[in-house]
């Protein structure tokens, strides 16, 4: 790194449901130390913001760049997330001759990139890259807690929070939730989650959503057994035997149903002998 310049490369935001995915890109400047830096997500608020002002005051040079809701509806988090990381390189005025990239993947660069698992903890340049990302992201999120009050986005910044999933619950989405996220598509599916939800009691128009977020969160956690799913399951019968015993949530308790039907099939599959002819 010593010899040429190299720029790291981060992005913020792939996980929330709501908001857009933030990028950055830093040349720092090695006659200029920055002592501290490192994955942003170790780091409290309050040294993030501190380092981002030593960052941007010491940096070669710096960019912050996004990808928006439409485009991560429209594209998916994923090449949302590229898109982001190269408009930020794009942005940075100087010309790198490499881009350090955090994760195993890299946006298509002009300069030579290299993907590196865990790089935002490993090497300076991309902490940095991280601690600028993450600091734009949640300042972008406090300012659309303006516009959209009753959801806490100033809080989880957009994340699955228990509290984001019970303002979902309550409300339904609002223009900044990510409607390609199954947590958020559902309220699109016919009226599953509209107007004969919307119609119920609060506390079981909450309750039947985090029944569905639950038994979503089950059907695609990596690893399970067959009966290891069917314990869990057997937990979340249990934890909303309320809605599965209610007449009105007929319609959502159907959709659960269908998602571990569907997830104990391809267990299943998964775990049945294969022909050998």
């Amino acid at each position: 790194m010593d010899s040429i310049l190299v720029c790291g490369v981060d992005e913020a935001g792939r996980g929330p449901l709501a908001g857009p995915v933030y990028a950055a890109a830093v040349i720092l400047d090695r006659k200029r130390r920055i002592n501290g830096l490192a994955d942003s997500k170790v780091l409290a608020p309050e040294r993030r913001e501190l380092l981002a002002g030593r960052i941007r005051e010491r940096a070669i040079a710096w960019a912050v760049a996004h990808a928006s809701v439409e485009e991560i509806d429209r594209l998916n988090i994923f090449h949302a997330s590229m898109l982001a990381m190269r408009r930020a390189v794009q942005g940075l005025g100087v010309q790198p001759e490499e881009a350090w990239v955090d994760g195993n993947h890299c946006p298509g660069l002009l300069c030579k990139t290299r993907a590196i698992v865990d790089g935002d903890a490993l090497h300076p340049v991309i902490s940095a890259a991280s601690i600028l990302a993450k600091t734009e992201r949640d300042a972008e999120m406090c300012a659309l807690s303006a516009r959209f009050p009753r959801y806490g986005f100033d809080r989880h910044k957009g994340y699955a929070t228990s509290e984001h999933l019970d303002a979902l619950g309550r409300l339904g989405p609002c223009e900044i939730h990510r409607r390609s996220f199954h947590a958020v598509g559902v309220f699109f599916q016919k009226d599953l989650f509209s107007d004969s939800w919307g119609a119920m009691a609060e506390t079981l128009r909450v309750r039947s959503y985090r029944m569905y977020c639950d038994a979503r969160k089950l059907a695609v956690g990596p690893g399970l057994t067959l009966l290891e799913f069917r314990a869990g399951e057997r937990r979340l019968r249990r934890a909303y035997a309320d809605v599965l015993a209610s007449a009105e949530a007929a319609p959502q308790v159907d959709l659960v149903d269908r998602v571990l039907s569907d997830a104990k099939a391809q267990l299943r599959a998964a775990t049945r002998p294969r022909r050998t002819d």
